[in-house]
């Protein structure tokens, strides 16, 4: 890799997953409502400006607030939990291995709210970036970045530019029609920085407080990567699509993780693993753990993040997923076998917690 910011996207043989990824996205278009993913995408200029409230507190140690805009976000101990679960998945490792090493760029899962850096400390992070984390007035501008991300990268990928110039992008990680987090990789620049730019940003730094020997400075700002617009359009394609398969696996992973459980919660999904297929109730299952309905209700929802009426749906939805790959089964045979009492109310839960309706998951599936 050099310096001039060849960055070719080229798949490791030991690193399959990868390599499959590569097929898919050389085989799909992924286009969103103004089109395919691509170059011209439009680049959100963060300047900056005196540090705001919110970025104050997270600066401070707080997470920066929920996205503006008409998404659902799951809630933070929930969203928090499920990222975790994620990031220590063989998937997401395999993945991150992966890319990083594929493109020399760093890539980071992080939940919606969120009050870190989300590249400092981590592998292929800018030599630049790393000297400015060591202040918090720096640090408060990167976070303005984070926080534009946040509000901007709802419903598709956006790329946002720092004030030293330097280029981050997001990729919303979807669980149904719910944000859970997102993909981010950036720290780098989209054109060859010159030295004229060098010299705004050596002053703006000097301003943020940043004591540095200005030759060190100097190399760490040139030597941070440059990459193209055509290789930053393959970069987005490969976190939107690896976003997808996260989005897949997010289910499974609420419908399965146990975080320190009362003994309680875990009879109680036992008990709707065994009778999911039937038509069971909330005050059933209380009475199966011997606990009262309000007080089960009420300590379901804090364990899971969700209701009881939503995880038994999610339930029915996973048994379903393994259902379709048989393709003598008819949809709706699936959706009676699974539990659910009308073929329109299994399309429409499985289209919000998958993003798709069963037939078109099935077809996916099937390569049709």
């Amino acid at each position: 890799m050099t310096r001039s910011g060849a960055v070719p996207i080229v798949a490791p043989r030991e690193f399959p997953y990868f390599a499959a990824m590569q097929t898919t996205f050389a085989e799909q278009t992924i286009e969103n409502s103004t089109g395919t993913v691509g170059a011209n995408r439009s680049v959100t200029l963060v300047v900056p400006v005196a540090t705001p409230p919110k970025t104050a507190m997270a600066a401070a140690g707080k997470p920066i607030g929920k996205p503006k805009g008409q998404g659902q976000v799951v809630n933070g101990n929930g969203t928090k939990g499920l990222i975790e679960a994620l990031m220590n998945s063989k998937v997401y490792q395999d993945y991150e291995r992966a890319f990083t090493e594929a493109t020399g760029l760093p890539v980071a899962l992080r939940p919606v709210e969120s009050w870190q850096l989300p590249h400092h400390g981590r592998r292929n992070e800018s030599p630049f970036c790393g000297l400015m984390a060591q202040k918090s007035r720096a640090c408060s501008a990167c976070l303005q970045v984070q926080e534009k991300l946040s509000e901007t990268a709802i419903y598709e990928p956006h790329t946002v530019a720092c004030p030293a110039g330097m280029c981050d992008s997001a990729v919303p990680v979807r669980l149904g029609d719910r944000l859970v987090g997102f993909l981010q990789t950036g720290q780098v620049f989209r054109k060859k920085p010159t030295a004229a730019q060098f010299d705004r940003v050596a002053k703006l730094v000097a301003d943020w407080g940043v004591i540095v020997d200005r030759k060190k400075l100097q190399e760490a700002y040139f030597g941070t990567q440059v990459v193209s617009s055509k290789q930053h359009e393959s970069v987005l394609k490969l976190l939107t699509i690896f976003a997808q398969h996260l989005s897949m696996l997010s289910n499974q992973v609420l419908v399965q993780q146990e975080n320190a459980e009362p003994p309680v919660i875990r009879r109680a999904k036992e008990f709707i693993q065994e009778h999911q297929s039937e038509d069971i109730s909330l005050g059933q299952v209380a009475k199966a753990v011997n606990t009262s309905t309000f007080y089960f209700c009420k300590m379901f929802k804090k364990m899971t993040g969700i209701n009881f009426t939503d995880y038994l749906s999610r339930v029915r939805i996973e048994k379903s997923k393994n259902l379709l790959l048989n393709p003598n089964l008819r949809v709706s045979e699936i959706a009676f076998e699974v539990g659910f009492q009308s073929l329109t109310h299994f399309n429409r839960v499985f289209k919000k917690v998958l993003g798709q309706t069963p037939t078109n998951y099935r077809a996916q599936l099937l390569g049709g």
